[in-house]
């Protein structure tokens, strides 16, 4: 398998150039293939609009305006801090509903819980499924596939990876229904599906890194590393998608063909700190637009300036 990194959004095309009405910073995407199938991973949203979130948010709207995206992959961490009480808390509509109001993102929203949906009530993440026509959490952990024009298919795996680690796990009052879910029912889920994934594409997206630069709790990647990077690496997963960090990340471990990605925040971002065998980093806020043809699988980070930082291409 090839892994291309790609030095500018010029080398897939020209790219599109358009501003916003009400005075938004222009937006500049790239040009991604008529046949492709694309999808926007967002994670670590909900301050109530504040903090680049309105910002954001709007951008994501026009980009999914501009370049036709099947859903978006929220990886967590929608509602800061202590997730949601239930379906009817005032945060479904002041940290989701009012914000990602853009007519092009009333799509579906493809949904996994963060740590701070743990310090609330996560049977009410899933419920709220039956509530918003476009939130879609049918269980803790799920997939579906996505396929392009060309015939192109891609396997996207939703993980639940707080039950994962042992800190949430054994803190039973912060965290109350982390130790109530089955890790190794979940892990041998995870093995099987990819075991008998036959999509050209496999992704899987979950809240927590395997990798990354930061000075969050180090055993929380040594559990992530134990438990979910040997299933990763044994079925040659294209891509690992994550949030938590609330920075932009992209890191190939040495001897590794898994691209592990860490989406910024959509509202408040923290700087980046160094990481071993990290390709690309950047503390701005933002979110990833992904996209899938039968010869690519692609992303690009978009800042809270509509400005595509870094890109990637996988091919083979």
């Amino acid at each position: 398998m090839k892994q291309i990194s790609l030095s500018s959004v010029a080398v897939l095309g020209a790219a599109l150039i358009f501003t916003s009405c009400g005075g938004s910073p222009s937006v500049s995407l790239p040009e991604v293939p008529e046949a492709s199938v694309n999808f926007i991973v967002a994670s670590d949203l909900g301050r109530n609009g504040y903090y680049e979130q309105r910002t954001i948010a709007q951008l994501m709207g026009y980009t999914a305006e501009k370049i036709d995206i099947e859903l978006v992959a929220a990886a967590g961490d929608v509602h800061h801090f202590g997730g949601v009480a239930s379906v009817s808390d005032p945060l479904w509509m002041t940290n989701y509903e009012l914000i990602y109001d853009h007519p092009e993102l009333m799509l579906e929203w493809s949904v996994v819980c963060g740590n701070h949906e743990y310090r609330g009530n996560t049977q009410a993440v899933l419920d709220y499924s039956r509530v918003s026509r476009r939130w879609s959490a049918p269980a803790y952990y799920y997939t579906k596939t996505l396929t392009a024009e060309d015939g192109a298919a891609c396997r996207l795996v939703f993980i639940n990876t707080t039950p994962l680690m042992s800190k949430y796990r054994s803190d039973t009052l912060t965290y109350p229904d982390a130790h109530r879910q089955d890790a190794a029912a979940q892990l041998q889920w995870i093995d099987s599906v990819l075991e008998h994934a036959t999509e050209k594409w496999k992704i899987v997206i979950g809240h927590h890194p395997v990798y990354a630069g930061t000075k969050k709790d180090s055993s929380e990647r040594a559990d992530m590393q134990a438990c979910l990077a040997p299933i990763l690496e044994k079925h040659k997963v294209d891509a690992y998608f994550c949030g938590h960090i609330h920075n932009f990340q992209h890191i190939r471990p040495a001897g590794s063909t898994v691209s592990y990605v860490v989406n910024s925040a959509g509202s408040l971002a923290r700087r980046v700190e160094a990481a071993p065998e990290a390709l690309f980093g950047s503390g701005n806020p933002g979110f990833t637009l992904c996209s899938a043809t039968a010869n690519a699988f692609s992303f690009f980070f978009i800042n809270h300036k509509g400005k595509v930082i870094y890109s990637y291409a996988i091919s083979k």
